[in-house]
């Protein structure tokens, strides 16, 4: 049975949205070398290893100063947390300031707090509506009044990158959308 979708996720998936390879997650069999190449890269990023961050860095910074122009320069940066203090700090930390140092948009690394562990987001699956657990803070102060740019390692149905940004502008900000690593895909077909 398909799942509604609530008006403030809707608003927030209408939003433009990039995103910069197609996952398909292990169990889908069958796939190529591009494919197999977009997984390593995001697992790669996942374990923070400092080849994968600077790429994902350089693109994700290129396509907002492609987007936004010298907008960026006014905007701030946030990534959805991970599911912890430890893997979240490992994660974005170095991203965030790469990014932030690449095109001049303001680093919100420090604006969202993790603590504690919780299930990932995207571990709630089956039709079950992934939680925004309260093991994630904001730095409401600081978020209030600010333009930003959302990005995710990987977006599957937006459920909890539209909870996420929902969150933000209920604090005050303004989101612009969201940029993701890469986009869930189930079947394959080879890319030309």
């Amino acid at each position: 049975m398909a799942q509604a979708i609530n008006e403030s996720i809707k608003r927030q998936l209408a939003k433009p949205q990039v995103w910069f390879c197609k996952y398909f997650p292990v169990r889908i069999r069958n796939v190529g070398e591009d494919a197999i190449k977009a997984h390593n890269l995001v697992w790669a990023f996942k374990d923070a290893k400092e080849e994968a961050t600077e790429r994902v860095a350089r693109m994700t910074a290129g396509y907002l100063v492609c987007q936004y122009g010298d907008k960026v320069k006014d905007m701030t940066f946030i990534c959805v947390p991970a599911s912890s203090e430890e893997k979240n700090e490992s994660r974005y930390k170095h991203f965030c300031q790469r990014v932030s140092e690449l095109c001049g948009i303001a680093n919100g690394f420090s604006f969202v707090h993790v603590s504690g562990e919780r299930p990932a987001l995207h571990e709630h699956r089956h039709g079950k509506t992934p939680v925004m657990v309260d093991t994630v803070t904001f730095d409401a102060g600081l978020i209030n009044g600010k333009t930003i740019c959302v990005f995710d390692d990987v977006i599957s149905t937006g459920q909890s990158y539209g909870m996420f940004a929902d969150r933000l502008e209920r604090l005050g900000a303004k989101v612009v959308g969201g940029v993701f690593l890469s986009r869930t895909h189930y079947r394959y077909k080879k890319e030309n």
